[in-house]
């Protein structure tokens, strides 16, 4: 059986036991490879080594809002 054979019968099942359509396959892929990335970063940045990606960018956005304002 196929993947998409396997999403129509689960379909199907849920459609007459009156439950929520299951996500159709794929359709989350890249916020999964995003979070793995993401999750990976945090492991290094515990490890001791330095932030790079998406990590380092936010923790940049969230240390220059802390910043004092100078007039």
């Amino acid at each position: 059986m196929s993947i998409t054979e396997q999403y129509a019968l689960d379909v199907h099942r849920a459609r007459q036991h009156g439950e929520s359509v299951p996500p159709a396959p794929g359709a989350h892929d890249w916020q999964l490879v995003r979070e793995l990335r993401d999750r990976r970063e945090f492991e290094a940045v515990l490890a001791g080594r330095p932030a790079r990606g998406r990590a380092r960018n936010a923790l940049g956005r969230l240390l220059h809002r802390l910043r004092p304002v100078r007039p």
